[in-house]
């Protein structure tokens, strides 16, 4: 079983990694049992898939839990969903030793992670990832956060959890769609600074995306070690090292806040769809060699994925799109760093970007279609 350890201290944790897992969850959390309920958290989509095979894995270990179910979809991520929840774990009677479980995707990994940061002024949570882009992204790390109608990620914290558990197996429910979602994530790792490993994932995405149960723990590992690593570095993003792994994330975030933050663009999809205008300015500006952006592109059309944004849907302007990223959380003295790139595998951080460039850029994208 891969377990990679998440070095930070007296915060640090493990992620174990292990296709049936979730059928063993409770053995993983008897060490964590207080005499309690657990409180397991998560949406209606995982309720149908994957609660009853979790919930009787507990009862085998003899452990009693609790559940709330709550909506599915990005729109959870809410002051709304956030006080309904906040409400009903202290009419449960959490403690502050208690360990609340995310048992879901990004969403309520998210939003668990922040009510157990908020809740008696902190309490323990575990992280349970079932979508492949929680499984290599945002289950590890200690982001937490909700969205507001201002932007993506405004309110939230950095609370890191005790345990992560990493099913691949539970992706056989996984709609096409959110499993492609998910993979940008992925790729996102070999474009930060692993051209290696964006070669593997040109050979095997495919398969990966077909189900393809090797592959996908080796990108699952792979992505997790890689995050492991620059989230040891960097905690709270405060270096710039943490940073790296915002690649597509200033673009991405504009478009998924012109949808409305909706199901009309996911977060992988507007991350993909990011990552190639990162390079895509990148190239433009003369950061980047030509070529580099296409390579990107033609992966994702070989993966059925999108790349640009007319493909969402979006035909909003430069100036529209700018506008949404003055929101950003990474704004700075007025100023927006964004993520660019000198190559495949070489990416940078550069804070000296003119917001009127980028949009200029983004007329031109917008109207080559």
């Amino acid at each position: 079983m891969p377990v990679i350890d998440v070095a930070l201290g007296e915060r640090s944790y493990r992620v174990e990694i292990e296709a049936g897992l979730l059928e063993q969850a409770g053995q993983r959390l008897a060490r964590f049992d207080r005499g309690r309920p657990f409180a397991v958290i998560t949406d209606a989509n995982v309720a149908a898939t994957q609660l009853s095979t979790f919930m009787a894995g507990m009862e085998k270990a003899g452990l009693r839990a609790e559940t709330i179910v709550l909506p599915a979809g990005e729109g959870t991520k809410s002051w709304q969903h956030l006080a309904e929840l906040v409400d009903r774990l202290l009419a449960m009677g959490v403690e502050r030793k208690d360990h609340l479980i995310a048992l879901g995707g990004g969403v309520i990994g998210d939003l668990v992670g922040f009510a157990a940061s908020i809740i008696k002024r902190g309490c323990n949570f575990i992280q349970i990832p079932t979508t492949l882009l929680s499984q290599v992204d945002s289950s590890v790390g200690g982001k937490t956060a909700i969205n507001t109608p201002a932007g993506k990620n405004l309110v939230g914290s950095f609370h890191q959890p005790s345990l992560v558990l990493i099913d691949p197996r539970v992706l056989t429910t996984l709609p096409p769609r959110e499993l492609r979602a998910g993979y940008a994530e992925v790729i996102k790792y070999g474009l930060i600074d692993d051209a290696a490993f964006f070669s593997w994932c040109e050979e095997n995405g495919p398969a990966l995306l077909a189900g393809d149960e090797a592959a996908q723990i080796h990108a699952i590992r792979h992505s997790i070690a890689a995050k492991a690593r620059i989230v040891a570095a960097d905690e709270r993003e405060t270096s710039g090292v943490r940073a790296l792994l915002n690649l597509g994330h200033t673009f991405g975030h504009a478009l998924e806040a012109e949808t409305g933050f909706s199901d009309r663009l996911l977060h992988g999809e507007a991350v993909a769809i990011g990552m190639v205008l990162a390079y895509r300015f990148s190239e433009e500006q003369g950061l980047c060699p030509p070529g580099a952006a296409r390579r990107i592109i033609a992966h994702l059309d070989a993966c059925g994925m999108k790349s640009h944004p007319m493909q969402a849907g979006i035909t909003a302007g430069g100036a529209r799109l700018v506008e949404h990223m003055l929101h950003d959380k990474k704004m700075e003295a007025g100023r927006l760093p964004f993520l660019l790139a000198r190559g495949i595998g070489e990416t940078f951080l550069a804070t000296g970007v003119d917001i009127n460039a980028v949009g200029a850029f983004l007329d031109r994208v917008m109207a080559q279609g």
